[in-house]
């Protein structure tokens, strides 16, 4: 059989990039010599954050995968300075990757043999290109079960109402299928109203059938309820559900920088006792926040890590400024012998797995929120934007891994509420105990799932056999 070509859409953004090189991986293992593995990328046109220089490092530390960056398509008429809400950048998204259809469409007819396209989440408008090409289409959904089954269920569910879900009042709990019931105010940012944004995210999720299969970044032990509602067929109730497969976690091995500073300074530290605090390549705060955090650290008396992001604003900052500037004067030198603050960036999944790291202060967004999960860490959540107050009521119902940090009507949160936590997470109370017991015994079964024979590993095997036969029916 002649070698196929897998083409990988991640669409934008630096998360939604990072799982799909670890699913090329997937590939490159079990492909056996019967694919090769390329890359669709296109630069967004808003909030790159990066993404250039991901693409760069990405291509370099993969030698083997082949990456066609798309033309940028031309903005859309009316699109530029008229005014559109900040909120609407969802939907500017979408359409944006709506019309790279053209780019991709020529990509997919210049590569010898494409085997199936595998397409993140907001790329839903490429089904039209892969049935056009008669390609197999696949979608690649790095939220995990319980993020699909809501996302499948919103066609039908709005259908339904009578009025848009913020019109329920934001404490209305919902409960849906093979999640944990969550208030409205919980909702992913822009589908509690009618707009734009939710428009554009029900037209996805409604072309999600479409595909001829699901890939779940996830595995099926640490979501087992999301995973039966998803098969039972109970999320998209007028129509089939595609097979889903769930390979995760597909995480980052680590090894971005073996030698930063704070692997160094980790190191010196016991086992077990530093606290971790990274919010993702988005989360940064204004001084005031940074201030209470400070504070709250300060007064825990717990060892820590922080990497420190701030928001730039009138007033605030800039990026550029040191720490000293940043944080509250003198913190840094009463805090020296216990803490360490970096600026911007550390190796994250290196950190997590360090012998010294006892707790995880994340964002919950997804890629973190598995990073944790792998290296069998307590996860205290403080949800930032996008699905995130989602994944928290996740993490601390369903799985049981993590604890909320409760913030101000304002979203702000206390030092003190930051020095309880912190605090109590790195307790010796039955209750902390417990949930390190319960996170090591998820880093296991993380681990499991991934190792050959293992339920995601299984899955994966499973998939690409779906993706082979579906290949050589459609060539012939």
């Amino acid at each position: 059989m002649a070698r196929k070509t897998v083409v990988l859409f991640p669409g934008v953004g630096v998360g939604h990039l990072a799982p799909m090189l670890e699913l090329a991986k997937a590939f490159l293992r079990h492909g056996g010599g019967a694919v090769d593995v390329a890359f669709a990328v296109v630069e967004p046109p808003v909030m790159g954050n990066g993404f250039a220089a991901t693409v760069a490092r990405a291509e370099a530390a993969n030698a083997s995968v082949a990456f066609h960056v798309l033309p940028t398509p031309p903005p859309a008429s009316g699109s530029e300075g008229d005014g559109e809400p900040e909120q609407d950048h969802l939907a500017r998204m979408v359409g944006f990757l709506r019309a790279t259809n053209a780019p991709l469409r020529d990509l997919l007819r210049s590569l010898p043999s494409v085997g199936a396209l595998v397409l993140d989440m907001f790329c839903g408008d490429a089904v039209d290109v892969a049935e056009e090409l008669g390609v197999p289409a696949y979608f690649f959904f790095p939220s995990g079960a319980a993020g699909l089954a809501v996302f499948l269920a919103l066609p039908a569910r709005r259908a339904s109402m009578s009025t848009s879900f913020a019109g329920l009042g934001a404490s209305t709990v919902l409960s849906f299928p093979g999640a944990p019931p969550f208030k409205v105010s919980e909702m992913s940012e822009g589908i509690s109203d009618d707009g734009e944004a939710f428009q554009a995210i029900l037209r996805i999720a409604a072309r999600m059938p479409d595909a001829r299969g699901i890939l779940i970044n996830s595995f099926e032990s640490l979501e087992p309820r999301a995973v039966r509602a998803l098969r039972d067929g109970l999320c998209v109730p007028d129509r089939p559900t595609p097979p889903v497969y769930l390979v995760g976690p597909l995480v980052s091995p680590g090894g971005d920088d073996k030698e930063h500073e704070c692997l160094r300074w980790l190191d010196a530290q016991p086992d077990r006792s530093v606290v971790f605090l990274c919010f993702g390549s988005m989360g940064a705060f204004p001084k005031s926040q940074l201030a209470e955090i400070a504070v709250g650290l300060e007064k825990s008396g717990q060892r820590f890590l922080w990497v420190v992001r701030s928001a730039p604003g009138a007033g605030e900052p800039s990026a550029d400024d040191d720490l000293d500037a940043l944080l509250p004067a003198g913190f840094l030198e009463r805090t020296r012998d216990r803490g360490l603050a970096v600026r911007s960036w550390a190796p994250q999944a290196d950190v997590l797995r360090h012998r010294a790291a006892g707790a995880f202060v994340t964002h919950c967004g997804w890629n973190s929120t598995l990073e944790g999960v792998a290296a069998g860490l307590p996860l205290l959540c403080w949800p930032l934007y996008a699905e995130q107050k989602m994944n928290r009521v996740r993490i601390v119902e369903d799985m049981r891994l993590g604890v909320g940090i409760t913030a101000a009507d304002d979203g702000a949160v206390s030092a003190e509420e930051v020095e309880t936590k912190v605090r109590w997470v790195m307790g010796d109370s039955d209750g902390a105990r417990a949930l390190r017991q319960r996170a090591a015994a998820a880093r296991d079964k993380a681990a499991e799932a991934i190792a050959e024979g293992g339920p995601s590993d299984v899955a994966f095997v499973e998939f690409l056999k779906d993706l082979l036969e579906a290949s050589q029916d459609m060539h012939g």
